[in-house]
């Protein structure tokens, strides 16, 4: 359905785009650095099931709704920068809490704590300002309307730049929770590693909510 040549060219703009850190870069960085690789493996997963809901939703035709309505966008960023606020919150809080390994090893850690993580990560990757614009305003682009099927189209292209991010998302939060662990080896050093981790997730809303579209 989808030409080599636009696959090719689709997955070189993604990965320009990707290459730049954006707020899932930053939010899995600051899971890890707050909570240890278990939460930021976790917050992977959801920000890659969150961002192709976006895929999911251009396929489907409400990608426009997005570029033509603004207060909807801007709603959306919001309540993505609100929750990240949120989040970074609640961790610069618990700092004191942190203990190495604790969230990564615990036999008996509950499945709720992981799935309320990717839950977590779900929430950021579907309100994620960057894959909005990206998906929404590119992703068409590289439809070929001649050969058919839109739709599967688009959700077949849809995980060229959600697989690059699977990645390298993964590669980011399993370097941040490495220096975590090397340099959490004092309760004093972790909890300032917490706090520091909290302190970047709220940055990074206050930073969603104040960049973006103006029009």
């Amino acid at each position: 359905m989808v030409s080599t040549d636009r696959l090719l060219a689709f997955a070189a703009m993604s990965l320009i785009v990707i290459v730049i850190p954006g707020p899932s870069v930053l939010f899995v960085i600051g899971r890890a650095l707050a909570h240890g690789r278990r939460t930021a493996m976790a917050s992977v997963l959801g920000n890659f099931l969150g961002s192709y809901l976006l895929v999911v939703a251009v396929a489907l035709g409400l990608g426009s709704l997005f570029e033509r309505s603004l207060p909807l966008f801007l709603a959306v960023k919001l309540a993505g920068a609100a929750y990240l606020v949120h989040l970074g919150v609640r961790a610069f809080r618990h700092r004191g809490e942190m203990a190495v390994g604790r969230a990564d090893t615990a036999a008996d850690a509950p499945a709720r704590g992981d799935l309320r993580t990717v839950a977590d990560g779900f929430t950021v990757g579907v309100t994620n300002p960057k894959g909005i614009v990206f998906f929404a305003a590119v992703l068409p682009q590289f439809v070929d309307p001649a050969a058919g099927h839109l739709p599967g189209q688009m959700l077949l292209l849809g995980l060229v730049p959600i697989g690059i991010g699977l990645v390298t998302d993964t590669c980011w939060g399993l370097t941040a929770s490495a220096a975590r662990a090397w340099l959490g080896r004092s309760e004093r050093r972790l909890s300032v590693l917490g706090g520091a981790g909290g302190l970047a997730m709220i940055g990074l809303g206050v930073t969603v909510a104040a960049t973006g579209r103006a029009d």
